[in-house]
This record gives structure tokens, sequence and C-alpha cells, in this order.
């Protein structure tokens, strides 16, 4: 079973990457961009077939390792869940 996560930075938490590419887009010309935002993607294959556990695995290994639910969300999706 494959699973994406996607991690975002908490509504209110600063971002100074997301600021470095908004100002990039800016130099190189791009008009209209108003905020920009970046955050990571993960992907992970699992061998568990039941998508209960697979979500419950899943949110453990964000809330331990993959994300930093201080200033982090979160979203899992499951293919054939």
């Amino acid at each position: 079973m494959k699973a994406r996560i996607k991690i975002t930075l908490k509504t209110g938490v600063l971002d100074p990457q997301g600021k470095a590419i908004s100002h990039a887009l800016d130099q190189l010309g791009f008009d209209g961009i108003g905020d920009v935002r970046q955050g990571k993607y993960i992907e992970v294959d699992l061998t568990e077939t039941d998508p209960a556990k697979a979500r419950a695995a899943l949110e453990d290994m964000c809330e331990r390792v993959l994300a930093n639910t201080v200033i982090e969300n979160y979203a899992i999706e499951l293919d054939g869940a």
C-alpha cells in the first residue's frame, strides 16, 4: 500500500523559505504571486494491507518523526483505502 503525506506549516507560523521563494519569483518577473508557503511531501510504501492499521502507523510516524506537530500540520492519503 502506498501512502502520501503532505506536511505544511500551521497558519501564523513564519515561513522564511516561502518568503525567499516569493522574492525569487518576483525577481524572475513572475507577476500576480501572493503569499508563498512551502512544505514537505513524503511517499511511503507499506506492506500493511489493512487501511486502518496503515493509517494508525502513519499517524504515529508523523507524530514521532516526520512532522513537528508544534508548528506543522500533516495530511495522509492512502492508495486503496
